[in-house]
């Protein structure tokens, strides 16, 4: 019988994507779930929105000046993203995958953080007035957003370039709006029309950041799988990886543990403005350079 840890690997996209931090920490938690709401078959998409709940509602206690509520907040924050795990590892072991799902799955992650964001200033307003919210609406709106959006995004090119398109969740802005345009507001599509619209705009942001990519892409997507090209992309894009997960919910995660014990809670917002931001800069510098380099060759060829 295969163990606990080979289980759990069998249900990941790849090991190429993934820390040892979130094998351990969230994914073996998120797969047990994940076999307990398979066992009482609640769908993937039930899982997500739960998760959603339990991380927002994670926001509350860290309003109160006090460590032991803080520490719960932490808790229910990891709790939500094992959800968060669960959801996709639930979705693969019953072939229960959906765009509403992945979609949900991203906004997951923003919808935690703008509660905690929030539960953050107004708990800070009284002694630091306009500076917490000029502080909190540079790490939140613009440095977050985008780390996230970008850290996620390599992992899919990471994905796609490995496994193909089949198998990734690298999707196209122009194709997502494409079908957002064919459905109708008056029709029982409107639900979808309206995530899509959102969707849209996020992989939109996705791909403005990403030029080199973007020019590289048409050219890759004729490579078979085991074009040597395509390896070299792996061996490439592999060294980002650990920047990806570093700008995404590993790191958040323990520098706002880290901060609440300390207690300067405040403090994980200016590491995000300025070491994870710096970490975005420069996984971003590495992937386009190399990205350049891999459109000059096969533009040359």
């Amino acid at each position: 019988m295969n163990s606990l840890k080979q289980r759990v690997l069998a249900t990941m996209k790849s090991r190429d994507v993934e820390s040892d931090f979130e094998l351990y920490v969230t994914r073996t938690p998120g797969y047990l779930w994940a076999l307990l709401f398979r066992r009482l078959n609640v769908h993937p998409i039930t899982v997500t929105l739960l998760g959603i709940v339990i991380g927002c509602a994670s926001a509350f206690f860290f309003y109160a000046d006090d460590l032991r509520s803080n520490l719960i907040g932490m808790l229910l924050l990891l709790w939500a993203n094992w959800y968060d795990c669960a959801d996709g590892q639930l979705a693969r072991m019953t072939g229960k995958r959906t765009l509403v799902g992945r979609v949900l799955d991203g906004f997951a992650g923003d919808a935690w953080f703008f509660c905690i964001y929030l539960a953050f200033l107004l708990r800070f307003w009284p002694q630091w007035g306009i500076a917490i919210f000029l502080l909190e609406a540079w790490s939140g709106l613009h440095c977050h957003t985008r780390q996230c959006a970008l850290g996620d995004y390599y992992r899919n090119v990471h994905l796609w370039a490995v496994l193909g398109q089949e198998r990734s969740e690298l999707d196209s802005s122009v194709q997502q709006k494409q079908r957002m345009q064919s459905l109708r507001w008056c029709s029982k599509d409107w639900f979808e029309k309206l995530y899509l619209f959102f969707y849209v705009r996020y992989t939109h942001s996705q791909e403005e950041q990403t030029p080199e990519f973007q020019r590289l892409r048409p050219l890759m997507e004729k490579l078979p799988l085991n074009d040597p090209l395509r390896m070299q992309f792996r061996l490439e894009s592999l060294p980002i990886m650990p920047l990806s997960n570093i700008i995404t919910f590993d790191t958040r995660f323990i520098v706002l543990f880290l901060s609440i014990i300390v207690g300067r809670p405040w403090l994980y917002f200016m590491f995000e403005a300025t070491v994870l931001e710096a970490v975005r800069y420069y996984a971003r510098y590495r992937h386009e350079a190399f990205c350049r380099k891999f459109y000059q060759i096969l533009s040359a060829a």
